[in-house]
């Protein structure tokens, strides 16, 4: 699903992270490191937003450097802090993302639903709390027919129920659709709250698999 080749990220002269060669099968992946371990980096550059040194390729053939457009429409990112133009409403920003993903017309209509956002997804996102903005970003990241969705630190500012509806997101999509996911935090994980695959760990400086 997921390939990394002579995979590494530098900011200057210090070597944030670094993966010569690593193979990931489809499956629902966590990512787990204290605060500045690289888990941040790791997937926005996976998400195609940091620049790095050698490639990642989706399905052993979408290179993000060599297919950026393909690989991007494929790949989907919420990030930990989202940040929005304030002056555009949330739906607008889904209408954005539908277009940029080639999503089903209506896709967003039972996420609005699930996670209760149909009080505010017509306002504008500057006048959003910290949790309707997370709730908009990971709409965000489900939107279209992604083959992996990146979710960083999706534990924080969510409330327990919608984190129960984000788990059903994930279980659905892997289940039904075969997406697959990576997951990133600093807390520990509920055992038995998603069907992971397997665990991944960042911690100095390297990315180390663990099956």
């Amino acid at each position: 699903m997921l390939q990394f080749v002579n995979f590494s990220k530098r900011y200057g002269s210090y070597p944030a992270l670094k993966v010569d060669s690593l193979k990931l099968e489809k499956g629902i992946y966590w990512i787990k490191g204290i605060n500045g371990s690289g888990k941040s980096t790791l997937l926005k550059s996976i998400a195609g937003i940091l620049a790095f040194e050698g490639d990642i390729l989706l399905d052993g053939q979408i290179s993000i450097k060599k297919q950026p457009v393909d690989y991007r429409k494929l790949v989907n990112f919420a990030e930990a802090e989202p940040v929005f133009p304030e002056f555009l409403t949330g739906t607008e920003m889904i209408a954005l993302f539908t277009d940029a993903k080639d999503a089903p017309k209506g896709q967003e209509q039972a996420y609005l639903k699930s996670m209760n956002m149909q009080s505010f997804v017509d306002r504008p996102i500057g006048t959003y709390s910290s949790g309707m903005l997370k709730k908009l970003s990971l709409l965000l990241a489900f939107l279209g027919n992604p083959k992996l969705i990146l979710l960083d630190e999706p534990l924080i500012t969510i409330d327990t129920a919608s984190l129960a509806v984000l788990n059903t997101w994930i279980r659905e999509r892997y289940e039904q659709e075969g997406t697959s996911f990576l997951l990133s935090s600093h807390q520990m994980l509920e055992d038995g709250s998603l069907p992971l695959s397997a665990e991944l760990l960042v911690e100095e400086q390297s990315l180390k698999f663990i099956g």
